[in-house]
């Protein structure tokens, strides 16, 4: 049985890292207070995975941000899937240059798909995560592109059964209702997902505290649960959700954390990640 994963998301708009509400950002800090704030090296055993997006609402400086990929990938050794504004093969190369192990599309999927194709074709569908965001239309689900701010004429269910003709390896689902709320998963979000839908799914918005990992791990239909919320998941929280996830039975990785000290830079979490018997 694969093992399920608890995701730490960045936001990152013009070289600061933000907090989303509904899509709406406010700028918290710099790498520097990131650094201050986040022990990358001890939280490295607290998730299983970073999940870097460039939110920028005016023109992307596309170097600046490869540049905090690198930097935040010497700070950890687990995964880091970067993505926002991808719109070319050399941008996602130069993402997986910097250390970022896989790439997130989004809007890249409703304008061009010959696009994802080249970049599959150039580093494996493994590398590739499909970013879906969102939000509920009178009684439907329908699905934003560009930063949330353009409808697109599909409902969930029809933009994730176009997801799975594409050659991608996983989705990332997350709701603009329940974004930067803290509330809690949108359960009837993840019942809207197909149940003959094949891709894992990491659900993502609304989560404020380690029961929320809890209640979206216990679906069947999700594979990972992400936050970005900074603020409720400060100093020791994503450690102590993880090991009260463990207690309470979920499948999830041990990292055996002895090894904190020794491990630098970034790894490949298949081959330098030393699991405890």
């Amino acid at each position: 049985m694969l093992k399920k994963r608890v995701i730490f998301t960045l936001l990152y708009d013009s070289g600061s890292f933000m907090l989303s509400r509904n899509f709406r950002l406010q700028k918290v800090g710099d790498i520097q207070w990131l650094k201050k704030n986040y022990n990358f090296s001890k939280l490295s055993f607290s998730i299983d995975e970073i999940v870097l997006l460039d939110v920028s609402r005016k023109n992307r400086d596309v170097e600046k941000f490869l540049d905090h990929v690198r930097i935040i990938s010497e700070l950890c050794f687990i995964p880091i899937s970067a993505g926002g504004g991808i719109c070319d093969v050399k941008y996602a190369h130069n993402l997986i240059n910097n250390g970022a192990d896989k790439i997130v599309i989004n809007s890249l999927f409703g304008n061009n798909v010959d696009t994802i194709n080249n970049i599959v074709s150039e580093l494996g569908s493994q590398c590739i995560v499909a970013s879906v965001d969102v939000k509920k239309v009178k009684n439907d689900f329908k699905v934003y592109t560009e930063n949330g701010t353009l409808l697109q004429n599909f409902s969930l269910q029809e933009w994730l059964n176009k997801l799975e003709k594409v050659p991608v390896g996983e989705v990332y689902l997350n709701s603009i209702d329940k974004d930067g709320t803290g509330q809690g998963y949108q359960k009837e979000l993840i019942e809207n997902i197909p149940n003959e839908f094949q891709l894992p799914v990491i659900i993502a918005g609304g989560a404020g505290k380690y029961q929320h990992f809890m209640e979206g791990l216990e679906e069947k239909k999700i594979d990972a649960v992400a936050t970005a919320n900074l603020f409720n998941f400060l100093g020791s929280s994503l450690e102590d959700s993880r090991v009260a996830l463990l207690k309470e039975g979920f499948n999830l990785a041990q990292w055996d954390v002895n090894i904190s000290e020794t491990i630098k830079g970034c790894f490949s979490a298949t081959e330098n990640i030393i699991y405890k018997k």
